[in-house]
This record gives structure tokens, sequence and C-alpha cells, in this order.
């Protein structure tokens, strides 16, 4: 893995410099998918290359993709895993969270932060968030903090990092350890600090969709003792993993010190990864460029919200979601998706508030509107394609297609 190559991603420039034209046709004949990955040939030649070695499993490919990865984020250590879900569940388990205690999360994400609150017997304490970034209020975390508070878990939205600054110091304040969904934030940073680069344990994903992919996966940073917790538990608990057994001068022995889990990542999906993480920086300038492009087809239109961002953060864009003003429009946020599709558009939601699914509601009591801004923009948003491999006409059939919309439902 140490062999360099010279990466070369052709990437479609947007046409007169961000620009859609203006008779962009209403209508694709072909359907664009909502958000593929784009695999290309050094991904694959990697793949084929560990399926020909000695190590197909987690070895020497994917602990140069933990070193790639903690050097690219500037993370004090990183241990991948199959999953960011997986990542998460580690850190609490690491931290010692159990029954009794409460974990403090967004209500506006996917269920991952819950269900792994749920999976170590806490109780999973959920909150509202910020109007314009979607990321959780630090003012309303303060509000549920209590002695039973034992972990705050933010969610790095759409890609745009939570205000940490607030968050640590609440969970300073009161003894609470801070882990990080950052599913939607490599390449983000908040006040020029990589999101995955502080002593927080950070939790990324490599899922199909995201901004780079290992198929599945996820990565797991935080300070080196913590990681090297982390490695045990996510491998059955096992003082020594197949690597350090079989490999020359490895020794057979083993033991296993604590009920771990089998999340490993394999040096298959870290084949991919690695090739990915080169082409990050190519594939984040593809994305800052679509959404230039929407931000200026949509930001004056009435009858759309785009997607707030504050100074001082770069925001991953590993979404973009408008928010629909209904007020301005004869149809509701689902009729608007279904318009789309008879257009072509792939499109989706991001997310069901977690209050609102039937586990937890039925569990906690909750109702829609406990968590009023989490609900109100849950009814109105829609997240667009975004993805590198978008061509210009790409782009520009999205923008027409929500823009015929507008044009043919507004009041």
């Amino acid at each position: 893995m140490t062999r360099e190559r010279v990466v070369q991603i052709e990437e479609p420039r947007l046409p007169g410099g961000g620009s859609v034209a203006e008779d962009a046709p209403a209508r694709r004949r072909t359907f664009l998918p909502f958000a593929p990955p784009w695999i290309g040939a050094e991904e694959i030649d990697e793949v084929v290359r560990v399926l020909r070695s000695d190590w197909i499993s987690t070895g020497p490919c994917t602990a140069a993709f933990e070193r790639d990865f903690a050097n690219a984020v500037t993370a004090p250590s990183a241990l991948a895993l199959n999953s960011c879900t997986a990542g998460l569940h580690t850190a609490l388990a690491v931290l010692g969270v159990t029954a009794g205690d409460d974990v403090i999360t967004s209500t506006l994400s996917f269920a991952a932060c819950a269900n792994v609150a749920e999976h170590v017997g806490a109780r999973p304490v959920l909150v509202d968030v910020e109007p314009d970034t979607l990321t959780l209020d630090p003012s309303a975390v303060e509000r549920a903090i209590t002695r039973r508070t034992r972990a705050i878990m933010p969610v790095h939205y759409a890609g745009h990092p939570a205000e940490m600054d607030a968050i640590n110091a609440v969970a300073e304040r009161h003894g609470a350890a801070v882990v990080e969904d950052a599913a939607h934030a490599p390449a983000a940073a908040y006040h020029g600090r990589p999101i995955g680069s502080g002593p927080n344990p950070t939790a990324f994903s490599f899922y199909a969709t995201k901004n780079l992919t290992t198929g599945e996966g996820g990565m797991l940073t935080g300070e080196p003792g913590f990681i090297d917790e982390a490695r045990v538990l996510s491998l059955h608990g096992m003082t020594r993993d197949a690597l350090r057994r079989y490999r020359e001068g490895g020794s057979w022995f083993y033991e296993v010190v604590a009920p771990g889990f089998k999340y490993n990542m394999t040096d298959i999906q870290a084949a991919i990864g690695m090739w990915q993480l080169r082409k990050l920086g190519a594939f984040q300038r593809r994305r800052r460029e679509v959404v230039a492009v929407y931000d200026a087809a949509f930001a004056t239109e009435e009858a759309l919200q785009i997607p707030g961002r504050r100074d001082g953060v770069e925001h991953a864009w590993h979404l973009y979601v408008l928010r629909l003003r209904t007020e301005a429009l004869r149809i509701d946020r689902d009729r608007f998706i279904q318009e789309l599709g008879h257009r072509n558009i792939g499109a989706s939601v991001h997310f069901i508030p977690i209050h609102e699914h039937p586990f937890y509601r039925r569990k906690y009591g909750y109702r829609p509107r406990d968590f009023p801004v989490a609900h109100e923009s849950f009814t109105r948003m829609v997240s667009l394609p975004l993805y590198p491999r978008m061509s210009d006409q790409d782009v520009a059939d999205v923008v027409e297609a929500v823009r015929d919309i507008v044009r043919e439902f507004k009041r």
C-alpha cells in the first residue's frame, strides 16, 4: 500500500462559470438517481490486488487506511470499522455508558445515535435543533441535561458542523462525554479545526451514498488510548487480532478480555477507501460547484428556503436540503417529491425525526410537536441530488425541474 499513483479525476465544469442554461429542458428522458457512488478504475484495481493477496479481511490495507484517514483529518488516532453505527456503539461501550445513564442527541437525524444508546441500556434523550443549520441546539442540551447524563451526541447534519464550542462547554460543566456523529462530515471543519481532529470520539460513515465510500464501513477517531480500547472491543474483546497472530513472527495466542463485538473493516473495503480518500478533495470541489449553482438558482425564490450555513465552518455538503415554504405553494412536500419523480429527478428526505418513529413514540410517549423545529422542518424538506458524478446537464435538469414545479404550483 506504499506505492504512489497519480489520481486524475475528470471533473465536469459548470457552464458559464456556474450558471444554468435558461433553455434547459423541463423533463429528462432518463432518471437521475439521488446519490450513486463514484467508483473508478483505481478502486477496482486496488480491490483486485487485495483479492490476489494473502489478506482479504482486516489486515495491512485496513491499517494503512486508518493511518491515511487519521492524517487527512489530523486525528490523534483512528479505527476502521464496518459502519458509523459501530463506531458510535463502541464509543459508548468504551465510555462505560450503561443502564441508568442518559445520552442526549438530536431528534433530526438517522436513528443510529438513539439506537446505540438503547443497545448499551441507556436512555436516549432527544432534543431539538437550531432553525438555520438543523444541528443540535446547545441551549436545548443545557435544558435537558441532568445528573444521569453520561454522554452528548451531536450530529454534524448534512455536513454542517454543530456548534461544538458551546456543546463542549455544556458537557464540561456537567461532566459528560461528547461523542460526535460525523457520518455526513468528512472534510468538514469547525473554526479551522477538521471534524475528527479533537479528543472527542468521532464516528464517520463510508456508506454507499456518503462523501467517500467503502460500500459499507466507518471510522472512529479519538485519543490513542481510547482507540486502543475501542479496537479490542470492536473484535470480540480479543487482545490480538488476526494480523498480529498470523503474519510472520506473530503468535497464535490471544485472550478475550471483554464481551466485544464483530465490527472490523475488511481489507477489501479499505482498498476502496484508500482511493476514495485520495479523491476526496476533488469530490468536495465538485460538490461545492453544484451547491453554488443550486444556491444561485433558488436563493431568491420565495417558495424555497436554501440550506443555512454559518461563518467559521467548512461545510462538507453531504446533503443539499431545500425547505419548501408551503404557504407559497398549492402542494405539500410529498407531492413536490412526486412531481420531481415525474420529471425523472430522484430526491429524498433527511430525516423523519427519531421521536416520530413508532418505537420511540411508543416507548417514550413522544408527540410530533414535542420538538417543533425538527417537526416543522421535516414536513417541508426535500434533499436534492448532490454528488460529484453529476454532469452540468444533470445539475441544470434538477434546477429546471424544481423551478418548473414551483411555477406550476405557486399560489
